[in-house]
Protein backbone atom coordinates (compact mmCIF):
# COMPACT_ATOMS: atom_id res chain seq x y z
CA UNK A 1 0.00 0.00 0.00
CA UNK A 2 1.35 3.51 -1.18
CA UNK A 3 0.12 6.25 1.79
CA UNK A 4 0.95 9.09 -0.94
CA UNK A 5 -1.50 7.66 -3.48
CA UNK A 6 -4.19 6.92 -1.02
CA UNK A 7 -3.91 9.97 0.13
CA UNK A 8 -4.60 11.47 -3.42
CA UNK A 9 -7.51 9.25 -3.89
CA UNK A 10 -8.77 10.66 -0.67
CA UNK A 11 -8.19 14.37 -1.94
CA UNK A 12 -9.91 13.71 -5.01
CA UNK A 13 -12.32 11.73 -3.89
CA UNK A 14 -13.71 13.92 -1.32
CA UNK A 15 -13.41 17.15 -3.88
CA UNK A 16 -15.78 15.16 -6.56
CA UNK A 17 -18.03 14.22 -3.18
CA UNK A 18 -18.05 18.06 -2.76
CA UNK A 19 -18.73 19.51 -5.95
CA UNK A 20 -19.04 16.91 -8.64
CA UNK A 21 -16.13 18.09 -10.50
CA UNK A 22 -15.20 15.03 -12.10
CA UNK A 23 -12.55 12.69 -10.70
CA UNK A 24 -10.64 11.83 -14.12
CA UNK A 25 -9.62 15.59 -14.79
CA UNK A 26 -8.67 15.92 -11.20
CA UNK A 27 -7.00 12.60 -10.81
CA UNK A 28 -5.01 11.93 -14.51
CA UNK A 29 -3.03 14.93 -15.08
CA UNK A 30 -1.68 14.60 -11.25
CA UNK A 31 -0.96 10.76 -11.99
CA UNK A 32 1.10 11.70 -14.98
CA UNK A 33 2.61 14.48 -12.87
CA UNK A 34 4.30 12.51 -10.19
CA UNK A 35 5.74 9.95 -12.93
CA UNK A 36 2.74 7.93 -13.63
CA UNK A 37 3.76 6.27 -17.55
CA UNK A 38 0.83 8.65 -19.24
CA UNK A 39 -0.93 5.24 -21.17
CA UNK A 40 -0.80 3.49 -17.91
CA UNK A 41 -2.63 6.91 -16.09
CA UNK A 42 -5.43 7.12 -18.47
CA UNK A 43 -6.05 2.95 -18.45
CA UNK A 44 -5.66 3.06 -14.62
CA UNK A 45 -8.17 5.81 -14.58
CA UNK A 46 -10.61 4.15 -16.37
CA UNK A 47 -10.33 0.82 -14.32
CA UNK A 48 -10.90 2.47 -11.33
CA UNK A 49 -13.53 5.12 -12.32
CA UNK A 50 -15.49 1.64 -13.39
CA UNK A 51 -15.39 0.56 -10.27
CA UNK A 52 -16.40 4.11 -8.34
CA UNK A 53 -19.24 4.62 -10.75
CA UNK A 54 -20.65 0.98 -10.37
CA UNK A 55 -21.47 2.71 -7.21
CA UNK A 56 -23.69 5.52 -8.33
CA UNK A 57 -25.64 3.06 -10.74
CA UNK A 58 -27.04 1.43 -8.11
CA UNK A 59 -27.97 3.75 -6.10
CA UNK A 60 -29.79 5.71 -9.43
CA UNK A 61 -31.27 2.47 -10.08
CA UNK A 62 -32.59 2.23 -6.68
CA UNK A 63 -34.30 5.96 -6.72
CA UNK A 64 -35.45 5.21 -10.67
CA UNK A 65 -33.35 8.48 -11.74
CA UNK A 66 -32.16 6.97 -14.83
CA UNK A 67 -33.38 7.41 -18.67
CA UNK A 68 -32.48 4.33 -19.98
CA UNK A 69 -33.68 5.46 -23.73
CA UNK A 70 -30.84 8.35 -23.57
CA UNK A 71 -28.35 6.46 -21.58
CA UNK A 72 -29.04 3.98 -24.73
CA UNK A 73 -28.53 6.18 -27.73
CA UNK A 74 -25.12 7.76 -25.83
CA UNK A 75 -23.27 4.71 -25.67
CA UNK A 76 -24.27 3.66 -29.31
CA UNK A 77 -22.17 6.40 -30.10
CA UNK A 78 -19.71 6.38 -27.51
CA UNK A 79 -18.94 2.79 -26.94
CA UNK A 80 -17.17 2.14 -30.62
CA UNK A 81 -15.85 5.17 -31.09
CA UNK A 82 -13.60 5.17 -27.03
CA UNK A 83 -12.65 1.72 -28.92
CA UNK A 84 -11.58 2.72 -31.61
CA UNK A 85 -9.62 5.76 -29.68
CA UNK A 86 -7.81 3.23 -28.30
CA UNK A 87 -7.16 0.88 -31.07
CA UNK A 88 -5.97 4.00 -32.91
CA UNK A 89 -3.58 4.34 -29.67
CA UNK A 90 -2.26 1.01 -30.07
CA UNK A 91 -1.61 1.26 -33.49
CA UNK A 92 0.65 4.71 -33.35
CA UNK A 93 2.60 3.46 -29.98
CA UNK A 94 3.42 0.01 -32.17
CA UNK A 95 4.20 1.92 -35.35
CA UNK A 96 5.61 5.74 -34.36
CA UNK A 97 5.96 5.48 -30.35
CA UNK A 98 4.65 8.44 -29.70
CA UNK A 99 1.74 6.95 -27.59
CA UNK A 100 2.35 8.76 -24.45
CA UNK A 101 3.27 12.27 -26.71
CA UNK A 102 -0.11 11.64 -27.68
CA UNK A 103 -1.91 11.01 -24.94
CA UNK A 104 -0.16 13.90 -22.90
CA UNK A 105 -0.71 16.73 -25.80
CA UNK A 106 -4.37 15.39 -26.12
CA UNK A 107 -4.98 15.63 -22.42
CA UNK A 108 -3.78 19.36 -22.05
CA UNK A 109 -6.44 20.43 -24.86
CA UNK A 110 -9.21 18.63 -23.62
CA UNK A 111 -8.70 19.49 -19.77
CA UNK A 112 -8.80 23.15 -20.92
CA UNK A 113 -12.46 21.74 -22.52
CA UNK A 114 -13.61 19.94 -19.62
CA UNK A 115 -12.70 23.21 -17.41
CA UNK A 116 -14.50 25.54 -19.42
CA UNK A 117 -17.52 23.18 -19.35
CA UNK A 118 -17.45 22.99 -15.42
CA UNK A 119 -17.30 27.12 -15.62
CA UNK A 120 -20.50 27.16 -18.11
CA UNK A 121 -22.09 24.33 -15.89
CA UNK A 122 -21.78 26.57 -12.88
CA UNK A 123 -22.39 30.11 -14.12
CA UNK A 124 -24.71 29.65 -16.73
CA UNK A 125 -27.07 26.79 -15.81
CA UNK A 126 -30.33 28.22 -15.94
CA UNK A 127 -29.43 30.10 -18.99
CA UNK A 128 -28.87 27.07 -21.08
CA UNK A 129 -32.53 25.94 -20.51
CA UNK A 130 -35.27 26.27 -21.28
CA UNK A 131 -34.64 25.93 -24.86
CA UNK A 132 -35.80 24.97 -28.26
CA UNK A 133 -33.69 21.75 -28.44
CA UNK A 134 -35.12 21.03 -24.73
CA UNK A 135 -38.70 20.51 -26.15
CA UNK A 136 -38.36 17.56 -29.24
CA UNK A 137 -38.92 14.47 -28.16
CA UNK A 138 -35.62 12.14 -28.03
CA UNK A 139 -36.28 10.19 -31.39
CA UNK A 140 -36.16 13.33 -33.06
CA UNK A 141 -32.57 13.53 -31.58
CA UNK A 142 -31.65 10.64 -31.66
CA UNK A 143 -29.13 10.89 -34.43
CA UNK A 144 -27.60 13.89 -32.46
CA UNK A 145 -27.53 11.97 -29.71
CA UNK A 146 -25.50 9.25 -31.28
CA UNK A 147 -23.15 12.05 -32.84
CA UNK A 148 -22.58 13.67 -29.31
CA UNK A 149 -21.85 10.07 -28.18
CA UNK A 150 -19.24 9.37 -30.68
CA UNK A 151 -17.73 12.58 -30.27
CA UNK A 152 -17.11 12.46 -26.77
CA UNK A 153 -17.01 8.96 -26.58
CA UNK A 154 -13.81 9.07 -28.78
CA UNK A 155 -12.14 12.09 -26.26
CA UNK A 156 -12.84 9.64 -23.58
CA UNK A 157 -11.38 6.87 -24.90
CA UNK A 158 -7.74 8.66 -26.00
CA UNK A 159 -7.28 10.72 -22.32
CA UNK A 160 -10.31 9.26 -19.58
CA UNK A 161 -11.50 12.79 -19.29
CA UNK A 162 -15.20 14.12 -19.74
CA UNK A 163 -17.17 10.77 -19.29
CA UNK A 164 -19.55 13.11 -16.56
CA UNK A 165 -18.39 16.77 -17.28
CA UNK A 166 -18.70 16.67 -21.17
CA UNK A 167 -21.91 14.31 -21.17
CA UNK A 168 -23.39 16.40 -18.31
CA UNK A 169 -23.36 19.90 -20.11
CA UNK A 170 -24.39 18.76 -23.64
CA UNK A 171 -27.41 16.47 -21.76
CA UNK A 172 -27.84 19.84 -19.27
CA UNK A 173 -28.72 21.87 -22.97
CA UNK A 174 -30.85 19.26 -25.53
CA UNK A 175 -32.71 17.49 -23.12
CA UNK A 176 -35.59 18.67 -20.35
CA UNK A 177 -34.52 16.79 -17.17
CA UNK A 178 -34.80 17.05 -12.88
CA UNK A 179 -31.61 17.40 -11.75
CA UNK A 180 -31.01 13.86 -10.14
CA UNK A 181 -32.34 12.26 -13.73
CA UNK A 182 -29.54 14.34 -15.15
CA UNK A 183 -26.93 13.29 -12.90
CA UNK A 184 -28.51 9.34 -13.06
CA UNK A 185 -28.51 9.51 -16.67
CA UNK A 186 -25.02 10.75 -16.89
CA UNK A 187 -23.36 7.89 -14.52
CA UNK A 188 -25.42 5.48 -16.11
CA UNK A 189 -24.26 6.44 -19.22
CA UNK A 190 -20.20 6.96 -18.07
CA UNK A 191 -20.23 3.50 -16.23
CA UNK A 192 -20.96 1.73 -19.68
CA UNK A 193 -18.29 3.85 -21.36
CA UNK A 194 -15.49 3.71 -18.77
CA UNK A 195 -16.01 0.35 -18.46
CA UNK A 196 -15.66 -1.02 -22.15
CA UNK A 197 -12.79 1.04 -22.08
CA UNK A 198 -11.26 0.10 -19.08
CA UNK A 199 -11.06 -3.14 -19.79
CA UNK A 200 -9.66 -2.67 -23.62
CA UNK A 201 -6.88 -1.03 -21.59
CA UNK A 202 -6.58 -3.75 -19.48
CA UNK A 203 -6.09 -6.49 -22.27
CA UNK A 204 -3.79 -4.00 -23.65
CA UNK A 205 -1.58 -4.02 -20.26
CA UNK A 206 -2.02 -0.42 -19.37
CA UNK A 207 -4.05 -0.85 -16.30
CA UNK A 208 -2.10 -0.72 -12.93
CA UNK A 209 -4.11 -2.74 -10.32
CA UNK A 210 -2.14 -1.80 -7.44
CA UNK A 211 -3.14 1.89 -8.26
CA UNK A 212 -6.46 1.61 -8.61
CA UNK A 213 -6.66 -0.39 -4.89
CA UNK A 214 -4.76 2.47 -3.65
CA UNK A 215 -6.42 5.32 -5.07
CA UNK A 216 -9.44 3.26 -4.03
CA UNK A 217 -8.46 2.80 -0.25
CA UNK A 218 -8.58 6.93 -0.03
CA UNK A 219 -11.17 7.69 -2.72
CA UNK A 220 -14.33 5.88 -1.19
CA UNK A 221 -13.78 7.44 2.73
CA UNK A 222 -12.87 10.48 0.26
CA UNK A 223 -16.15 11.30 -1.54
CA UNK A 224 -18.51 9.95 1.37
CA UNK A 225 -16.98 12.97 3.57
CA UNK A 226 -17.06 15.23 0.58
CA UNK A 227 -20.92 14.30 -0.25
CA UNK A 228 -21.91 14.73 3.55
CA UNK A 229 -20.44 18.55 3.52
CA UNK A 230 -21.44 19.55 0.18
CA UNK A 231 -25.13 20.94 1.73
CA UNK A 232 -22.58 23.30 4.03
CA UNK A 233 -19.72 24.57 1.75
CA UNK A 234 -20.75 27.08 -1.08
CA UNK A 235 -19.85 24.77 -3.57
CA UNK A 236 -19.81 27.51 -6.74
CA UNK A 237 -16.01 29.28 -5.79
CA UNK A 238 -14.69 25.83 -5.17
CA UNK A 239 -15.97 24.63 -8.60
CA UNK A 240 -14.36 27.80 -10.33
CA UNK A 241 -10.91 27.72 -8.24
CA UNK A 242 -11.26 23.92 -8.99
CA UNK A 243 -11.70 24.81 -12.70
CA UNK A 244 -9.00 27.32 -12.79
CA UNK A 245 -6.71 24.22 -11.34
CA UNK A 246 -7.67 21.58 -14.14
CA UNK A 247 -6.77 24.82 -16.71
CA UNK A 248 -3.40 25.48 -15.25
CA UNK A 249 -2.47 21.35 -15.54
CA UNK A 250 -3.73 21.49 -19.26
CA UNK A 251 -1.24 24.38 -20.20
CA UNK A 252 1.67 22.71 -18.37
CA UNK A 253 0.58 19.38 -19.78
CA UNK A 254 0.37 21.06 -23.58
CA UNK A 255 3.78 22.86 -22.86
Amino acid sequence: MSIGIALMGLLVGFLVGLTGVGGAALLTPVLIMVGINPSIAVGTDLFYNSITKLFGVIQHWKQKTINFKLAKYLAMGSVPSAAAAIFILQYFNSAFHNQDQIIKHSLGFILILVAISILIKTFFDKKLRPNRWQLKPIKEKRGLIIFIGAFFGFIVGLTSIGSGSLFALAMLYLFRMTASELVGTDIAHAFLLVTVAGLLHASAGTVDYVLVGNLLIGSIPGVLLGSTLSAKVPTKPLRSAIAVIIIISGIKLIG
